[in-house]
């Protein structure tokens, strides 16, 4: 099981807990997580990734143990930590502005 931390936004919209555990197909990777999500709760398809490209949108980031994978392939092998339920994979909602 990997765990997913959603910004609060996202859990409200989709009547969810912050934190929640879902079962991805291997290899687990930025896309199986985001494609398991969205089928698991099809009211977070297009808030995380645009619809059609599945490119991230500007302002959500990504992080797992410590390091910022917002600019990694999609289709990357993600820490062992995440794939082990170890470490959460966090979703992140980026501030902007001055």
């Amino acid at each position: 099981m990997i765990r997913i931390m959603i910004p609060y936004h996202l859990g409200n919209l989709a009547n969810i807990p912050r934190e929640i555990e879902i079962d991805v197909k291997e290899p687990c990777t930025q896309r199986s997580i985001l494609d398991t999500l969205e089928s698991l709760y099809p009211v977070l398809r297009g808030t995380i990734r645009d619809h059609s490209t599945l490119k991230r949108r500007p302002f959500v980031r990504f992080f797992a143990c410590g390091e910022d994978l917002s600019h990694n392939s999609p289709d990357a092998a993600l820490p062992d930590a995440v794939v082990k339920g170890d470490e959460p994979f966090l979703i992140v909602g980026a501030m902007a502005g001055g």
